[in-house]
C-alpha cells in the first residue's frame, strides 16, 4: 500500500520560513494529484495547495498564494511545500494527501506535522 510521511514541521517566528516534505513509499503508486491540507484547532481541514503529478500544475488557496510553493520530484517520489513569510494564522497541523483520479476524494493521508508560528 502507498504510504505518505510528512516531515519538516516545527516552530518559527512570524515572517520566517519552513519547508515541509512528504515522502511517498510503496511499490505500486499511481496518482492524479497531491495536496497539502492543514487543520487548526477548532477549524475545518482546508486545502492549501495542490499539484498534478504528471504535469506539475499547481493551485493555491487565496490565503497562501504568493507565500507558499508546492512542488514534486517524480523520480524521488517527494512532494514539498515551501512556506515563506509565515503568519500566525498559518499555525496548524499540515497533512500530505494523494488521490488516484481527478475529482476523487483524497484517500491517502500522512500522519501530519505541526507548524507553529509565533510573534
Amino acid at each position: 500500500q502507498v504510504q505518505l510521511a510528512e516531515s519538516g514541521g516545527g516552530s518559527v517566528q512570524t515572517g520566517g520560513s519552513l519547508r515541509l516534505s512528504c515522502a511517498i513509499s510503496g511499490r505500486a503508486f499511481a496518482t492524479s494529484s497531491m495536496a497539502w491540507f492543514r487543520q487548526a484547532p477548532g477549524k475545518d481541514r482546508e486545502s492549501v495547495a495542490t499539484i498534478t503529478w504528471a504535469a506539475g500544475t499547481a493551485a493555491y488557496a487565496d490565503s497562501v498564494r504568493g507565500r507558499f510553493t508546492i512542488s514534486r520530484d517524480i523520480a524521488e517520489k517527494m512532494v514539498y511545500l515551501q512556506m515563506n513569510n509565515l503568519k500566525s494564522e498559518d499555525t496548524a497541523v499540515y497533512y500530505c494527501a494523494a488521490r488516484d483520479f481527478p475529482e476523487a476524494p483524497y484517500t491517502t493521508w500522512g500522519q501530519g506535522t505541526q507548524v507553529t508560528v509565533s510573534s
